[in-house]
């Protein structure tokens, strides 16, 4: 479908949104785990972990809290055997985004990434998809004050992209996503093809639209037109 929009602006978020990362943690988590002769986890669980950073699926895989000694030693444990597995990665794009990226690109229609990844991997795993020249901005966790919900990159995406909010499209998979969206005062989309739990309700989060299929992104951005 060729897009036909009004839209000036098109941010992304990345785990879960943009690309299908998980299939990298799956890996990394099995190894964490076998360090400790232990068992990979189900998949379904690592899925629905991603989104929430490297903590979190420490968490999930060992069952301690922050403040347990053994905590950080096994966060950056997790963090280099990511940075290794990100040499051959196993991530995607997901379906239609390459497209949908290429008429963003002939159409001269910016895109980028805001993510509260930290930039050492966000820039390794884009280079490893060859998306590292086509973003025209990638805001990372290193470059603001405040972390998503916050807006403030979001703001920062707009000013470097050098577009108006009013015309310009946020799509994550967390409730975060759109809460940084709104406050942004940008076109908040929901992204539950992601990483998202069935049990979690979508509708709660008042996006401005909700993506069920990251094939529907082109169709719904030309629905977005503006006088």
């Amino acid at each position: 479908m060729p897009l036909q929009t009004s839209i000036e602006c098109v941010l992304f978020d990345l785990d879960g949104t943009l690309v299908d990362t998980a299939p990298d943690f799956v890996k990394v988590m099995a190894r964490l785990r076998a360090e400790d002769d232990m068992q990979p986890l189900e998949t379904d669980l690592i899925y629905q972990t991603v989104s929430d950073g490297a903590r979190a699926l420490v968490k999930l895989a060992f069952a301690i809290d922050e403040d347990h000694e053994r905590f950080e030693p096994l966060r950056m444990r997790l963090l280099d055997l990511y940075e290794e597995q990100l040499q051959t990665t196993e991530a995607s794009l997901y379906p239609g985004m390459e497209a949908l990226l290429k008429e963003l690109d002939e159409q001269n229609i910016p895109w980028g990434i805001v993510t509260n990844k930290p930039e050492k991997y966000t820039r390794l795993l884009l280079d490893g998809l060859s998306l590292l020249a086509r973003c025209r901005a990638l805001v990372c966790p290193e470059q603001v004050k405040e972390r998503k919900p916050n807006p403030e990159a979001i703001f920062l995406a707009c000013k470097l992209l050098e577009r108006e909010t009013e015309r310009t499209v946020y799509i994550g998979d967390h409730l975060r996503d759109v809460q940084a969206a709104k406050a942004a005062d940008v076109i908040a989309v929901a992204a539950p093809y992601g990483y998202v739990a069935s049990n979690v309700r979508v509708e709660e989060w008042n996006a401005d639209f909700i993506l069920h299929n990251p094939e529907q992104t082109t169709e719904l951005l030309n629905l977005l037109k503006f006088a």
